[in-house]
């Protein structure tokens, strides 16, 4: 057998498991590695110029394509960038590994500069995580970190210390050749007729669907079917239930829609499908509830349960069907599925261009739905930005949606949109990103350039971390310390080798989407949005208007009153 640096047999090991794209810095400590990637492998390093949107953009790439992929970092810093990144793979289930390059053996443990443990900072949001202390481990531990991640869909971190990296072992065999495929997991017969036996007798079924229905779009219409039973959708959920689906009405929760929130409030009744939704209050207070969901860790966690089975949805379902009678009452469905085409219609009031001074955040994107591709592929930033594209960028079955709801971090949408248009190269990304959330990463605005990636870039510009604002409004307080003040975006694009586009006025909002969209490379649309634009929930409760009467008062007596009737003007006046 030959003899290999580590760090080549660490980046082949790498290439063996599926990895097409790393992405990270460069440093000293990662040279070694970097070197291999480039002499010995047809990996491509993706050069960002901050390790968090490396994270991100490698947990996006691995999200939508469930392939595994890597990014690497130097010692001290450099690595520890990747944190927030990685805590969203290690929320919402991506593979990725994450080479940790490491000060050499001989100065660990003497606080020497940018030395960093990073095993109990990792450890928090991994799979595995381990460090190569022994050269002739490294395979090992890299095709162990390989297969967890994979296998346990999450982060798995290797720490390589930079002289082992440099250090030439024998190369051993792959001890792993096959790459095993995830078995079908559905409930034992005796449960499967459980269900049916409750669903059956069910007078008023309701379906909750989540991100684990995917795949299974036709068995969950099947169903819906049978029971003539309308379907309510988790955000996360949204790609894979609301395209095509006549029995859809809406999300639930504080970004959802009264028509889904009353049908799972009113039912007696309810099929939760592959749902974590955390929020309990959303939850049927009287119904019989029967959850189905690959992890036995999320059966009652949320909410008391019927019956609880464990199973994947498709083949869940499949079983399940041929148990199901069919109904032949629509009344519950109709008065669901009536009730979410009258929210969407009022949602959609301010989806219009009724000022030359103002555009509403729903327009915007309603543009965006209409002549975006069909298969395009939309990121958005934590806050309002996140509520928009749930409500008014419609899925369709090809298109697909990715935003941080389990982590809910800000800064992540333009990111995530570079690890989407890598894998997707021929597809359109499109980042709705808020001007708060962009300005925290705004750097790798150059990475675009650099890389050449025809991103679209929209940008919420109102101003202010808006929903923050909104939150502190909730609450009755009167706002503080959200003001933003924003460059130019549009000049701030063509500075750097965009192309810049804004509008500020609803009259000249359509022309320069349209226009946006068409550009062939990487492009910004600065939006000039209403900074006072309310999100309603599906459910107000007496708290909600005590609050924002205790805001009014405290923004009148503050000398804000003016903005206070500004607000509810936009909002109520004009509706």
């Amino acid at each position: 057998m030959s003899k290999k640096k580590v760090a080549q047999i660490v980046v082949e090991a790498l290439e063996h498991f599926g990895v097409k794209r790393c992405y990270g810095v460069v440093g000293d400590t990662l040279n070694d590695v970097t070197d291999a990637m480039h002499h010995h492998s047809q990996i491509e390093w993706v050069h960002v110029r901050h390790e968090e949107v490396g994270g991100f953009a490698a947990g996006a790439e691995s999200f939508m394509t469930k392939n595994l992929t890597a990014c690497a970092g130097s010692c001290g810093p450099g690595s520890l960038h990747f944190i927030n990144g990685l805590f969203e793979s290690h929320r919402n289930g991506a593979p990725v590994v994450l080479i940790a390059s490491q000060l050499p053996t001989s100065v660990l443990g003497t606080n020497f500069p940018q030395e960093v443990d990073y095993k109990p900072i990792y450890q928090g949001c991994s799979v595995f995580c381990e460090e190569v202390t022994n050269p002739q481990e490294a395979k090992r531990i890299v095709m162990s970190a390989c297969q967890a991640a994979l296998t346990e869909k999450g982060v798995a971190v290797v720490i390589l210390p930079s002289d082992i990296s440099a250090t030439e072992v024998e190369d051993l065999p792959i001890m792993q050749q096959y790459q095993p495929k995830s078995p079908l997991v559905l409930p034992i017969e005796s449960e499967l007729l459980k269900m049916a036996e409750i669903l059956n007798q069910g007078e008023k079924v309701g379906i909750y669907a989540g991100a684990g229905c995917e795949g299974a779009h036709a068995e969950l219409i099947a169903l819906a079917e049978k029971l003539k039973a309308p379907i309510a959708h988790t955000s996360r959920g949204k790609d894979f239930v609301e395209g095509h689906n006549p029995y859809n009405v809406g999300m639930t929760g504080m970004m959802g829609i009264k028509s889904g929130y009353e049908m799972i409030e009113h039912c007696d009744t309810l099929i939760i499908l592959g749902a974590d939704f955390a929020w309990s209050q959303f939850y049927p207070k009287h119904a019989k509830i029967i959850q189905v969901d690959i992890d036995a860790k999320k059966l009652g966690i949320r909410h008391a349960i019927e019956l609880g089975v464990i199973g994947q949805i498709k083949p869940t379902l499949t079983a399940l069907l041929p148990h199901i009678k069919s109904k032949t009452s629509t009344v519950f469905l109709d008065k669901y599925v009536s009730l979410r085409e009258k929210c969407m219609a009022r949602l959609d009031q301010k989806a219009v261009a009724d000022s030359e001074k103002l555009i509403h955040p729903q327009y915007l994107v309603e543009l965006l739905n209409e002549y975006a591709d069909d298969d395009a592929l939309a990121t958005a930033d934590g806050g309002s930005s996140t509520v928009w594209l749930l409500r008014h960028f419609q899925t369709n079955g090809k298109r697909r949606t990715l935003i941080s709801l389990k982590h809910g971090t800000m800064a992540n949408a333009m990111p995530q949109a570079i690890g989407l248009q890598k894998a997707y190269p021929h597809r359109q990304v499109i980042s709705l990103s808020g001007d708060g959330g962009l300005t925290m990463l705004m750097g790798d605005l150059l990475t675009l350039v650099q890389e050449k990636l025809p991103v679209k870039v929209v940008i919420v510009n109102n101003g202010a971390l808006d929903f923050v604002e909104l939150e502190m409004k909730a609450d009755g307080m009167v706002n503080s310390y959200t003001d933003l003040h924003n460059p130019d975006f549009a000049k701030m694009a063509d500075a750097i080798g965009m192309k810049g586009f804004s509008a500020k006025g609803s009259h000249e909002l359509e022309a320069a989407v349209k226009a946006f969209l068409a550009h062939e490379g990487p492009a910004i649309l600065d939006v000039h949005t209403s900074r006072l634009e309310l999100i309603f929930p599906p459910h107000a409760t007496p708290s909600n208007f005590e609050n924002m009467s205790l805001y009014a008062a405290k923004s009148m007596i503050g000398g804000e009153g003016g903005t206070f009737f500004e607000m509810l003007k936009d909002n109520f006046l004009k509706k």
